[in-house]
């Protein structure tokens, strides 16, 4: 008997995690891993005690007809990536790896162009994560080190900005 990589084996129960989300657009499950121990998991949805879009019915960002990844600010849905940061302490965290699946929530497709968006971004850096782990296909992935992240946050502020503030 052949066995899973264990990037695969985490991304599994990822997957399984999202099965919990209840966003309409986008599932995502992640769970985070320091030391071959699981330290917490999470699942995009609103917050505890507020209605979700799934028991609702519609999207409130479709419903305004934002685009997707735009105003991220007017969802419900709390990501699966703060979820999971959120229910650990940095401590155990800290020098881990946050593994991460996508879905879309209507025909249950993986989604191959998953990411952590930017606010997600910046909890995994101030976390003290060191890799992200996105599943691409049933069998692939991508590991991304956060350091990557970080270098390209540096990049994202205009040259003109930066001359202004020198």
């Amino acid at each position: 008997m052949k066995r899973i990589s264990k990037e695969n084996y985490y991304l599994d129960i990822a997957e399984t995690v999202l099965e919990r989300a209840t966003c309409l657009r986008r599932v995502y499950g992640a769970i985070i891993v320091n030391n071959d121990e699981i330290i917490s998991t999470g699942y995009n949805g609103a917050p505890r005690g507020r209605a979700n879009c799934a028991d609702m019915g519609f999207c409130s960002r479709e419903a305004m007809k934002v685009p997707r990844g735009e105003r991220y600010e007017l969802c419900r849905s709390v990501h699966a990536e703060a979820n999971a940061i959120i229910s650990a302490s940095r401590r155990d965290m800290a020098g881990g790896t946050i593994y991460l699946v996508g879905r879309d929530a209507r025909t249950g497709t993986l989604l191959s162009d998953a990411t952590s968006c930017l606010m997600c971004r910046r909890m995994i850096i101030n976390a003290g994560l060191e890799q992200v782990v996105i599943r691409r296909t049933e069998t692939e992935f991508e590991v991304v080190p956060v350091a990557e992240w970080i270098a390209e946050d540096d990049l994202l502020i205009p040259e003109n900005v930066v001359m202004d503030l020198k």
